[in-house]
């Protein structure tokens, strides 16, 4: 049977230049060897593919997490970016692990490939920490919480996929079934996480064909972006002008920055009050905050599988960094787990594979990290809000 057989491919000419695209599926062996027989074929003199500089950088060098700075990591603040990558790898990673081949084979096989062939590779994806930050800035503010609890439940307990189901996602009305009633669903989640890219692609084959350099190029992507990429290189395109505009950072609204101000200064109120009513009131009040606060970010710390003393940290941090929207608990929390319990130059190699099942989050130093950054935030966030409304009913 035909390697190209039922495979997802549309042909379209740019100027003087030829533009085949091939949908594939990220851990299909079907795709992998469709990638290498058109390859194989002498008809391209480029390659595109579906990975921005650092993905790409992460699979020809798999080492690379083995370098990671940990603690700048979380000094920076990236250690949510950096533990939502974590994920999203995590979980095609073990998609691939029960279907027998390496995440991003087909993107492996056009890199081996190109080089063999001597052919450049065209990078074409917009940088995964910018597309994550614009999903990010397109979240309402809370629902961002939700979003990230729901990208790492995908990764623990997701169920098993079978191959066939992986070949179906390649089919175009399964696919447009399936983006429509994620557009409708979370259309803030969609644009910049689907949409901007087939857009970003296309423009990035756009200026490739536009610059007379190649005559043939193969372009390697997801199946899920083939037809909006086709649809925007069918119409006339801006080039860099939109590329800088989808590379930018959407800065937050004025208003959504003095939230957390606004929590605090209602905190401090009602702390004003319950003092001026009566000090053992007030002293109840402070009392609360910080068993309620400092408790549910204890108890985030602790599933997370924390060290007793960052346990302890979070419960004594939470109710202090909640009054300060400029740092969060899990900066601490994770800066303390980090000191106490010193990754390991092991659990950087294996980083990769064990984020990919449920223990090896909590048994790889580097990653149960991350978690106690995640869990013990996410518990401050809910004490913020549980022991404010409990202010305020002692209030009334």
């Amino acid at each position: 049977m035909n390697t190209l057989d039922d495979q997802p491919i549309e042909k379209l000419a740019i100027n003087d230049c030829n533009i085949t695209l091939l949908g594939t599926a990220h851990v299909s062996k079907a795709s992998a060897d469709a990638v290498e027989t058109l390859l194989s074929s002498d008809e391209f003199d480029a390659v595109a593919i579906e990975l921005c500089p650092s993905r790409y950088n992460a699979l020809i060098d798999p080492d690379s997490l083995a370098r990671m700075d940990l603690f700048n990591v979380i000094k920076s603040g990236k250690a949510a970016m950096v533990t939502a990558s974590l994920a999203l790898g995590a979980f095609q990673q073990k998609m691939a692990d029960e279907l027998g081949i390496e995440p991003g084979a087909e993107m492996k096989a056009a890199s081996n490939m190109a080089q063999q062939k001597k052919i450049p590779v065209l990078l074409i994806d917009r940088e995964v920490g910018l597309t994550l930050k614009r999903v990010y800035g397109n979240v309402p503010w809370w629902k961002r919480m939700e979003l990230f609890s729901g990208l790492l439940a995908s990764v623990l307990f997701s169920e098993k996929i079978d191959e066939k189901e992986i070949e179906k996602l390649k089919e175009g009305n399964v696919l447009d079934a399936t983006f429509s009633q994620f557009a409708e669903s979370s259309k803030e989640i969609y644009e910049p996480l689907v949409d901007e890219r087939d857009q970003y692609m296309a423009h990035k084959l756009y200026i490739e064909a536009a610059s007379s350099t190649h005559t043939n190029i193969l372009a390697v992507v997801g199946a899920g972006h083939l037809k909006g990429i086709k649809s925007y290189l069918e119409n006339k395109l801006e080039g860099s002008k939109r590329i800088d505009e989808l590379e930018a950072i959407p800065s937050s609204k004025n208003w959504a920055k003095l939230i957390p101000w606004l929590i605090v200064g209602l905190v401090f109120i009602g702390f004003g009050i319950g003092f001026s009513r009566a000090p053992a009131l007030g002293w109840q009040l402070i009392a609360e905050w910080v068993v309620i606060n400092g408790g549910l970010s204890a108890f985030g710390a602790l599933i997370a599988g924390a060290h007793p003393l960052t346990v302890l940290t979070a419960f004594l941090a939470a109710p202090i960094t909640s009054l300060n929207p400029t740092i969060g608990a899990g900066m601490v929390t994770a800066a303390v787990e980090a000191w106490i319990r010193k990754p390991q130059v092991g659990d950087f190699s294996t980083l990769r594979k064990d984020t990919s099942t449920f223990g090896g989050w909590w048994r790889n130093r580097v990653s149960r990290t991350l978690l106690v950054f995640f869990l013990s935030t996410l518990g401050s966030a809910a004490g913020t809000y549980i022991a404010g409304f409990r202010i305020f009913e002692q209030l009334s």
